[in-house]
């Protein structure tokens, strides 16, 4: 099928099926979800105590459970003196460090963040679209820096934040990036670290979401990165969080923050002023059921088992329907491929899915402000729906990019 008449008959039929499917988020499928299932029972009725004897049910231990951080923080290689464990999921430690950036200033520098006039991140793109929700709500402006060949544009990223003090952070996703599964290299991460900038108190917020969500045995290793800064003499820079979102349950997870000492000092407290203690019994749960840092990698190997079937079903379809016609990534792991239909054809590409009865992730997601320069990146979550559905939803979005195409092409 090439012509664009076949297309567009194509694509009368797919919407003539009725289908109602979902491909717009990267949650994690109920099967998945199955595999924490224990942790509904767990701790007991007779277990709210830790190690040390503490009675988990009362106020306090503002840090989080200790054996928790403990397995954490071998899996992030953060010492569990500077790792905490806070809220049920990463996101809301994200916004709370901006939100206390802006209104107080962080250690290292001599002014609150909403006092600098345009105030400024730097976004590696195509990137997580709630990072750049962040910014976007609290006015923080936006500096779209994308990625070259796979690998981040270091060049642009250390002009920009050399030369310009209103730049005071930027986003990371490190291993298994949202949403192209890119990995940085090491020689990245010192360079990250290491690299002179404008503003004394900038921040790299290391979002490590997918740490351990391998999908082969080349696993991405974990960069330390926090010795990395040190050792450059920027100990403050980076900001780590992590969660088990996506390891247990993802409304009912334990989030982490690493950082150095002088930052883990002002994060407790800023977050004094707003909590007296997390879920220490949800955290107990987890150390019962997870037990230690072999029994995470054992449960993500589960995970891996759900979910490579699915991203092999994707690839497969991309190769035998767009060779030639559009690019994708090939991730190691995380959660999604990202997919590039060609100038100008994402929009057009989505919208003819959504007739179709096909939910796809919004055009320009990906993209600071929902605008991708290009209009051609479509973010794939292939997590979710059960196999059958999603070689369904593939193979229908794979007509709807080349109906696009073809319109695109007719038009030119």
């Amino acid at each position: 099928m090439s012509n664009i008449d076949d297309l567009k008959t194509a694509h009368t039929a797919l919407r003539d099926r009725g289908l109602s499917l979902d491909l717009t988020r990267g949650k994690p499928s109920p099967a998945q979800l199955d595999l924490a299932n224990d942790l509904l029972v767990l701790p007991g009725a007779e277990d709210y105590r830790d190690a040390a004897g503490t009675d988990l049910r009362n106020y306090g231990g503002t840090d989080g459970l200790p054996e928790l951080r403990e397995i954490f923080g071998d899996i992030l290689g953060i010492p569990v003196a500077q790792l905490l464990a806070l809220d049920v999921t990463s996101l809301p430690i994200m916004h709370d460090f901006v939100v206390n950036a802006l209104l107080h200033g962080v250690p290292g520098g001599t002014e609150a963040w909403r006092d600098v006039p345009d105030v400024a991140f730097l976004c590696p793109v195509p990137g997580y679209d709630r990072h750049f929700a962040i910014c976007e709500a609290l006015g923080i402006r936006m500096i779209p820096v994308p990625f070259v060949d796979g690998s981040l544009d270091l060049a642009t990223i250390r002009t920009l934040a050399a030369n310009d003090s209103r730049i005071k952070g930027m986003w990371s996703v490190p291993t298994y990036a949202n949403p192209t599964g890119y990995s940085y290299t090491e020689a990245e991460v010192r360079e990250l670290v290491s690299m002179p900038t404008a503003a004394p108190d900038f921040r790299l917020i290391w979002d490590n979401a997918y740490v351990v969500h391998h999908l082969s045995a080349d696993e991405a290793p974990v960069i330390d990165v926090l010795g990395l800064a040190a050792s450059a003499g920027n100990a403050d820079r980076p900001i780590v969080v992590a969660s088990t979102s996506k390891i247990t349950f993802a409304g009912g997870g334990v989030g982490f923050v690493g950082a150095s000492p002088d930052n883990i000092r002002w994060i407790k407290l800023r977050a004094s002023v707003r909590t007296i203690g997390p879920d220490k019994l949800n955290q107990l749960r987890h150390v019962r059921f997870l037990k230690d840092v072999d029994g995470v990698r054992a449960h993500m190997r589960k995970h891996r088992e759900l979910l490579v079937p699915k991203f092999d079903a994707v690839l497969a379809i991309l190769d035998a329907r767009l060779t030639d016609a559009a690019q994708w990534t090939v991730p190691r792991g995380g959660y999604f491929i990202s997919l590039e239909a060609g100038e100008g054809c994402a929009s057009r590409a989505i919208a003819l899915a959504r007739d179709a009865g096909i939910a796809v992730t919004p055009a320009g997601a990906p993209y600071p402000y929902g605008n991708d320069p290009h209009d051609s990146t479509i973010r794939i979550a292939p997590s979710f729906p059960s196999l059958d559905e999603l070689r369904e939803a593939i193979d229908g979005l794979c007509t709807c990019i080349l109906l696009a195409q073809a319109e695109r092409a007719a038009t030119a």
